[in-house]
């Protein structure tokens, strides 16, 4: 019974109010154009993270969970650029990065029933890199967070090297990091880079019909430890507020910033996201049940690639947890969760080493 309470609740947040457009009418917003990403100042490294992604699932992929061959975890969209043909490098980390993930809305809320083994600790430990999730208030606004973004890196100065800290924002944590990095320039010389994976960096339509009251569903979870929150979360979430936030707020230009699109073909969205995904599919049917894919963008990013899952196959393991729900509702979890982490701070690694390289030879 409480899994399929789990379910419900979930599902019934996550879906809002069908009553209302998920875009209404309104002159209350910045002046927006759709663009392809190489003419709004994205950098392309589809190619790249490609070679990088397949070197490390076929040298110990299928060693890991939820194994895919490469053509099936990564979606391929438009004109993809070719590798670079360099090696990859699978030893130990260089530079040790540190990776930080900043979870998504209401993540405290159910954490506990996911009996969550941090898999991507586990994983990335083992080459020599080091990961952290840094808990934020899952039912509270942008602003709220950012401060405990701020506190959780100065918690942790003394054991950071200069740029050593990747920071990781999935579903609502990248608008929390951005606005932290934004707001509180103090923390600039730990970070390397930021990273959206799924992230709304533009929001989500879904969150314009919702409530701050619907997400109060979420304390019904069987051992949540949600907190009240100040009440702003779904308001940061609705585009008009992130489009506007972006407007206003230029991002600090010494961080590198990379965005790891979820782009999931239809038959890899569990049915229990297939009502949002429904919903979204009326604005845009390229959507991973949460986000439409531009929306998961930061602004004069390297765009590193589209995943081949939904919103929650990336980061949130249900059906590990939950064999039953995964069987049943979440049917389309399982996902190379811990391959695709590796390779990403190898990419952001390989990158930051090409850039120290190019620096020194300039001297």
């Amino acid at each position: 019974m409480n899994r399929l309470l789990v379910v419900i609740t979930l599902s019934l947040f996550f879906a809002g109010c069908a009553s209302k457009p998920l875009v209404p009418y309104t002159e209350n917003t910045p002046p927006l154009v759709l663009l392809p990403a190489s003419m709004a100042g994205i950098e392309d490294g589809r190619g790249r993270f490609r070679e990088i992604v397949c070197a490390v699932l076929e040298d110990h992929g299928e060693e890991l969970p939820h194994y895919r061959a490469c053509e099936q975890a990564l979606t391929r969209l438009g004109t993809e650029p070719p590798g670079t043909g360099e090696p990859v490098d699978l030893g130990q980390s260089k530079k040790h990065l540190v990776a930080a993930m900043v979870p998504g809305i209401g993540w405290e809320c159910f954490e506990s029933w996911l009996n969550y083994e941090n898999e991507f600790d586990n994983h990335v430990e083992s080459f020599g890199f080091n990961a952290y999730i840094f808990s934020v208030d899952g039912m509270s606004g942008t602003t709220t967070n950012a401060r405990m973004i701020r506190d959780a890196i100065l918690a942790h100065a003394d054991e950071l090297q200069e740029r050593q800290l990747v920071l990781i924002g999935y579903s609502k944590g990248a608008p929390d990091l951005l606005e932290a990095v934004v707001t509180y320039p103090e923390i600039h010389p730990y970070i390397g880079a930021i990273v959206s994976v799924a992230g709304a960096v533009g929001g989500s339509p879904l969150a314009n019909p919702a409530k701050e009251s619907d997400l109060g569903l979420l304390k019904h979870i069987p051992g949540s430890e949600c907190t009240e929150g100040d009440g702003k979360a779904v308001e940061s979430l609705r585009p008009a507020v992130r489009r506007q936030w972006l407007q206003d707020n230029p991002l600090p230009d010494s961080i590198r910033y990379y965005s790891l699109v979820t782009y999931p073909h239809p038959d890899q969205i569990s049915s229990v996201l297939k009502s949002t995904n429904k919903k979204l599919n009326a604005i845009d049917s390229r959507n991973d049940s949460q986000v439409i894919f531009y929306d998961q963008v930061i602004p004069g990013s390297t765009l590193l690639g589209y995943l081949n899952a939904d919103h929650w196959a990336i980061a949130v393991p249900v059906a590990e947890a939950h064999p039953f729900i995964g069987r049943h509702f979440v049917d389309k979890n399982e996902y190379p969760r811990q391959a695709i982490s590796e390779a990403l701070l190898r990419y952001i690694e390989e990158d930051m080493e090409r850039s120290d390289h190019f620096a020194g030879s300039t001297e």
